[in-house]
């Protein structure tokens, strides 16, 4: 990079300071950041594979409150930017960052179905091969994707979620065709943007299912449990549930708690494992906890199905949460914090 200092945005500038910090410390500087300003800030470290020292420098100089010591270092990238995400955000929203930074630089072949409503994407779609359906699902938001899957029968339906889950990686020929084909059965008029790369597997279709309501998570579960049982383990360990509240931080309970209805939370409890019901008690206050033990005391015999609704009203509360970024979930798969 030969720009003048002068010629840089500020979001440029800050790319490359932290690109001089050492990674912790840089971290600790990008938590400072909202994530849609971390999401700009990563997209320029990416950009930036070297920078010139003498431009380091200056950009340096701008910053007072930073001492400036040796030869600025002269690295960006995206493997940087990962490991700073990841160390300020944890390995899975890192991810969703840098997913969404993929396909803004890459361009979005499918982008003139995002405003589409749904069953009309479904009309589009209904009569393609299950890969080819897979393949602009895993393109899209997941909560239109999700949209999208329900409106196709439970047999089809299953096939495009085990289509979701087992992608390969396609070239951007291929992605290319399928999006030129449907647009213009589609009738949109913006030229299509080249994709490089496409995001399918596992993560795509847990992200999918937990934006469905509860039918369509059962029904698609079911008939991938029918094709192929170790494909709908898989899923079902990635997936989150409503013992998954144990996860939590205490302070994370409490928020979850505060929006679910006391005779909703009772209901969810029925049945459900000593170390659950526990911590759901000692999360509340002691004058809701009065009122919940009255709830509890109260439903007597009910419906498997009414346990599982209201336990899935809970775990859409987490997930809502957990997507706005006022609660963080440990998952099974990600390390523990060290303090």
């Amino acid at each position: 990079m030969s720009e003048a200092l002068s010629t840089l945005t500020g979001t440029q500038k800050v790319a490359i300071v932290l690109m001089q910090m050492e990674p912790e410390s840089a971290a600790q500087v990008m938590k400072q950041f909202s994530e849609a300003e971390a999401e700009r800030i990563t997209a320029e470290i990416v950009g930036l594979e070297r920078v010139e020292p003498d431009l380091a420098e200056r950009a340096l100089a701008e910053f007072h409150e930073m001492t400036v010591k040796g030869r600025p270092r002269a690295r960006g990238g995206r493997h940087f930017a990962a490991g700073l995400l990841a160390a300020s955000f944890g390995a899975e929203k890192a991810a969703g960052v840098l997913d969404r930074l993929a396909a803004t630089l890459a361009g979005k072949p499918f982008e003139f179905l995002e405003d589409a409503e749904s069953g009309q994407v479904v009309t589009l779609l209904a009569e393609e091969l299950p890969q080819t359906i897979a393949l602009v699902l895993a393109h899209l938001r997941p909560d239109q994707a999700s949209a999208v899957l329900a409106g196709f029968q439970d047999e089809q339906r299953a096939e495009v979620a085990r289509c979701i889950a087992t992608m390969g990686t396609a070239t951007p020929e291929a992605v290319s065709i399928v999006a030129d084909t449907l647009r213009t059965r589609a009738g949109a008029l913006v030229a299509p943007k080249q994709a490089v790369e496409v995001v399918g597997g596992i993560q795509p279709l847990v992200d999918i299912i937990n934006r469905s309501d509860l039918a369509t998570e059962r029904a698609v579960l079911e008939g991938l449990q029918l094709r192929d049982p170790a494909l709908a383990d898989e899923v079902r360990s990635r997936m989150l549930t409503f013992a998954d509240i144990v996860k939590l931080e205490p302070r994370d309970i409490q928020q979850v708690l505060r929006g679910i209805d006391a005779r909703v939370l009772a209901l969810a409890m029925k049945g459900a494992e000593e170390q659950v019901t526990e911590l759901i008690r000692r999360n509340v206050s002691e004058r809701n906890r009065e009122i919940l033990d009255d709830e509890i005391r109260n439903v007597g015999p009910v419906r498997l199905s009414q346990v599982e609704e209201a336990r899935a009203d809970i775990v859409r509360s987490i997930r809502s949460l957990e997507a706005d970024g006022l609660i963080t979930v440990q998952r099974a798969d990600e390390d523990e914090y060290v303090y």
